[in-house]
This record gives structure tokens, sequence and C-alpha cells, in this order.
């Protein structure tokens, strides 16, 4: 009996086992996913649960229930890829015959002090959960600093205007727009929703150091209630411990079949693989359904195409609250309450297809 380990329920590995399971795994193979979470969660849907907008158990749903899919609830440790082994921290080790390492990611700090111990995040649903009660536990009238103005910045800061008019927001960007990497128009449309909603931007910003209640900007200190981290990710620490070859963001390099290099039998997805886009849920799943087409044709002793289809992604859309909202959609820019419709659409469909 092959043993195949997945580590990580996220979008990548959850699309993985489903792709496998509609077209029929091997009866020799068993699959074994380990998940510190007892449930699959809705990552790009993290915001509205730390704003407070929707409880938590709207966003999970159970894994998939198959006779030859085991699931161990623990945290991964240690991936020892010589000897084709992953340690637990609460379970014996998993020997493996093939391997997939969806892992995710985790806040970059940038080296900024004091920036790991004085910011909440939303990059695991723990921590979430921690932000959601400490933002919604505040006081009227008390500060928020949302410290990196791109999507998962743009989208709590919004929210959590929608959750608590109460509070006094601030947003820090490096830049001198929100969302400057988008079309000039969706940058200045969000930006024009937040000074209309009474949430002030801060640009050109750059955060020296943190204290407890205390952003330092270019050296110079704001006290605030609370200060969310939006500003950057990284890969699981796990991932950064391998020594593999990786990409300047600490991504790790793949064959064209999102292989290891030298080792077909180690493959990686979502956050943690170097891709040609940025990591995001709709990428992760992509690159599943080509990594679960690889594995089936390498278990039954078939051929790999030449090479597989260009991943090509149909857009980015996110939210300004529950009403409006933005996005690119087949390289249009897309703004207000269509956008808004067709994200809570797509959600709507992926809770159906894997509930």
């Amino acid at each position: 009996m092959k043993k195949l380990v997945i580590l990580g329920g996220g979008y990548g590995g959850m699309r993985i086992m489903q792709k496998l399971f509609q077209s029929g795994v091997p009866e020799d193979i068993k699959i074994v996913l380990v998940d510190k979470a007892p449930y699959h969660c809705f990552k790009t849907e993290f915001y509205a649960l730390a704003a407070g907008t929707i409880p938590d158990n709207h966003i999970r749903v159970a894994f998939p229930n198959h006779p030859q899919l085991e699931f161990i609830n623990d945290e991964v440790s240690h991936i020892d890829l010589q000897n084709n082994r992953v340690e637990l921290q609460n379970h014996e080790a998993i020997i493996y015959d093939d391997l997939i390492i969806g892992l995710g990611c985790e806040d970059k700090y940038h080296d900024i002090p004091g920036a790991d111990q004085y910011t909440y995040g939303i990059q695991s649903i723990e921590a979430t959960r921690q932000t959601n009660n400490a933002l919604n536990n505040l006081p009227r009238s008390s500060r928020v600093a949302i410290v990196g103005a791109g999507l998962s910045g743009v989208e709590i800061a919004s929210e959590l205007h929608e959750s608590r008019p109460d509070l006094k927001i601030f947003l820090f960007d490096r830049g001198k727009m929100v969302l400057s990497k988008f079309p000039e128009k969706l940058s200045k449309y969000v930006n024009d929703w937040f000074q209309d909603h009474g949430v002030t931007i801060v640009n050109y910003a750059n955060i020296t150091k943190v204290e407890e209640g205390i952003l330092y900007n270019h050296d110079e200190p704001m006290k605030f209630d609370c200060i969310v981290w939006t500003a950057g990710i990284r890969p699981n620490k796990v991932v950064r411990e391998l020594d593999v070859e990786k990409d300047e963001s600490g991504r790790v390099v793949l064959t064209p079949y999102h292989n290891i290099p030298g080792n077909e039998h180690v493959y990686v997805v979502g956050d943690c693989a170097s891709l040609p886009f940025a990591p995001s849920a709709q990428l992760a799943e992509a690159q599943g359904d080509q990594i679960a087409q690889v594995l089936l044709k390498r278990w039954n002793g078939e051929d790999l195409p030449d090479e597989l289809p260009e991943i090509k992604l149909k857009g980015i859309l996110g939210s300004l609250g529950k009403k409006q909202g933005f996005g690119l959609v087949a390289e249009r820019p897309l703004t207000g309450r269509v956008a808004r419709l067709l994200k809570s659409g797509i959600l709507w469909l992926y809770k159906f297809h894997n509930g």
C-alpha cells in the first residue's frame, strides 16, 4: 500500500483530494491529510471574521469523507526529505511515498522590532479569532491601526468600519495610494471610499518599530488601542527550513509538474510554491488540479504530457463592506455593487461544492 501524505487542507489540498476522489484513487493508495485545524477554512474570508461581520462557522466546512482517507489533526514540526519522513508535534512520524506540501504562509514582519509581539494578524484561524476578540472588545472611539494596504488590509479596514463605525481606523500604506499595483481607476475608487467613510489613510508610511500600543511611523510614535498586521506574507516556517532551492521570496522552486527538482515524489502547492503569480486561493486550486492529474498518471504508469496547460487566472475581487466591491475580471476594472455580488456568488458556489 502506497501512502500519499498531504500537509495542509487549504485550497490546494482540498482541490487535490476532490480531483483524486472524483477520478478514482487506485486501490493501493492511502491518503493521509494532516492539518492543525479540524476542518477546512475559507482563508479569503478571514478579514470578515476578524472584523466581526460573520461568525466563524460560516467560513469552514468538513474535510472530505472517503474510505481511503485518514485525517490527522496535528501540526507539522519537520519534513525530512532524505528519509521520506514527516514529524508531527503530537503524533508519531509519518513515512510517505508521495508528499504534497501545502502548509500556507505566515505574516512577514520585515525585521521590524516588536511587530511580531504587539500586532494581531489574520493568517490562521487561531490568529483571526484572537484578532476578532481584540477588535470587538474595544471601547467606543478606540484607535485601530491596520498596517499594510494590500487586498487584506483594504478588506479588513472596510469591514471593520461596517462592523464598528464607532472606531477610529487608520490604514497605513507604503505607497502614494492604496492598492497601487491595481489600475488607477480601482485605486482611486477604493481611496475615495475610505475618505467618504472616515477611514484615515496614511500614505508613504514607513513603520520602524512597534511597542505595546505604539506604532512608530518614520520613527514618530503614534498611540493605538489595537494594531493589525497585513503587511506581507512568507512561507510557513517548516518550508523555510527545507534545504531546497527557493526564490527571493523564500518560496520553493518547482519543475513544470509542480514537484521539487530531482524528486518527483514531493510536490508543493499554494503559498509556498514559486509561481509567476501572487499567491491566491484561485492559484492554489488551479495548481491542485494539475498536481492531481500528474499524480494519477504517475500512479497508473502513464507518460506525462510534454507540458501542462498554462495556468490562467480569471481575475481578482475584493470587498468594501457588504455592499460595495472592486476587482479585475478578464483584465477589466470592476467597481461597486456588481463586484461585491460577484464575490459573494463565488463564495456561495465554493461552499456549495465543498459542503
